[in-house]
């Protein structure tokens, strides 16, 4: 499945980022019991986290680039915990959490940008369940925040 994911991001036109180092009392993921739980990924772009408030100064599509951005961090940090993404049976469920504005309420389109790369990467392995939740604040003032829990083979 490496080789086929490979293809796909470069078919997409994207690389997988170095996963990144926690930054605080935490591992950035877990596996147990047939599962990998990914914690919360924040949008990296140039080495930056991408910042803002939905409904406040990002917009909805800039808010979908942020999601897909952690979606990728997300499956670079999956590669890193499984040595490669053959090991991936499904992606079991994505939480995604939007830095959002009071009145904001399109935080599932907002999701999207993260679920619709899963789907594009793993096909149908990449369906999954999903939460999407406004919230007042994330960590480093990021846009969008997604964690992950992922079923691999052992």
């Amino acid at each position: 499945m490496t080789d086929r994911i490979d293809q796909k991001l470069t078919e997409l036109g994207l690389s997988l980022p170095t996963a990144a180092a926690p930054v605080a009392t935490y591992v950035p993921a877990v596996e147990a019991g047939g599962l990998l739980h990914v914690s919360g990924q924040l949008p990296f772009r140039d080495g930056a986290v991408v910042t803002g408030q939905l409904g406040t100064d990002v917009d909805v599509a800039a808010g979908q680039e942020a999601a897909k951005l952690c979606a990728l961090m997300v499956v670079a940090q999956a590669k890193a915990a499984l040595g490669d993404l053959s090991r991936v049976v499904r992606i079991v469920k994505l939480g995604v959490f939007v830095n959002s504005a009071p009145g904001f309420g399109d935080q599932p389109e907002v999701a999207n940008g993260a679920s619709d790369l899963m789907v594009a990467l793993f096909d149908d392995a990449g369906k999954h369940a999903r939460a999407a939740v406004g919230v007042a604040a994330l960590p480093r003032n990021a846009a969008v925040e997604v964690d992950a829990i992922i079923a691999v083979t052992a």
